[in-house]
């Protein structure tokens, strides 16, 4: 069966060039071109991937983003004009999955939906039960996929739980930034590795987590990270 992928974008040109190549790898594509739209197609016809551009008439791209995720789980790949967007939008923890900085190929855009297709999904699926993962006060419960620190409930985007887990997984440990893109974006991402680092701070400053001297994630320099001990 096909997979649903909407896409949102007012500029109509841009929108149905992206749907073609879609169409192209198989995907079931609409295309809405303002963010109400956008809100009511997911609704009325619920999305595998929706791919959203940042700047939408009357509700933003952040504004959607923030409204889909209080209904779906569907994977958001945000498209954006500015790269020094990226960094400012994952510290706002809109909740998407992926992004995109115009202008792109429209290759690479399929590329990175047919990645993002291959991660687990987390809804409906039967989930091994194992302990929480411990690391001084930091606990990390991959079965109920929630984060504590001292107790205290953090709240995580979906990629930053996905990292936290998969450094977790194995905390002795050093993942590279490629190692980690493919453990949690999937194999056949491509893109800026800088974007790891991105979720790396905003993480660590959810868990409150100092850089210059971290308890829970650190820096291997010239590998990339690894869990510390808390």
């Amino acid at each position: 069966m096909s997979t649903r992928v909407l896409v949102v974008d007012d500029e109509q040109s841009l929108a149905k060039v992206i749907a073609s190549y879609l169409e192209r790898d198989g995907h079931d594509v609409e295309c809405v071109f303002d963010g109400p739209a956008a809100v009511d197609a997911a609704r009325a016809r619920p999305p595998d991937v929706v791919v959203l551009d940042l700047g939408l008439p009357e509700l933003d791209g952040i504004e959607v983003c923030r409204q889909l995720r209080t209904f779906t789980d569907c994977y958001i790949v945000m498209l954006t004009a500015r790269s020094d967007e990226v960094d400012r939008l994952v510290g706002l923890g809109v909740g998407a999955d992926d992004y995109v900085v115009k202008p792109f190929s429209p290759r690479e855009l399929v590329a990175r939906v047919r990645a993002m297709l291959r991660r687990p999904r987390t809804t409906g699926s039967v989930v091994r039960e194992e302990p929480a993962r411990a690391f001084g006060p930091l606990r990390v419960d991959v079965t109920a996929r929630e984060v504590t620190v001292a107790g205290r409930p953090v709240e995580v985007t979906r990629t930053e739980f996905d990292l936290l887990a998969a450094l977790s997984a194995r905390p002795r440990m050093a993942f590279s930034r490629r190692q980690l893109i493919d453990t949690v974006w999937g194999e056949g991402w491509v893109g800026d590795e800088h974007l790891v680092d991105v979720h790396v701070g905003h993480l660590r400053r959810k868990l409150g987590d100092n850089p210059a001297a971290p308890r829970f994630i650190r820096t291997v320099r010239g590998v990339g990270y690894r869990m510390g001990e808390g």
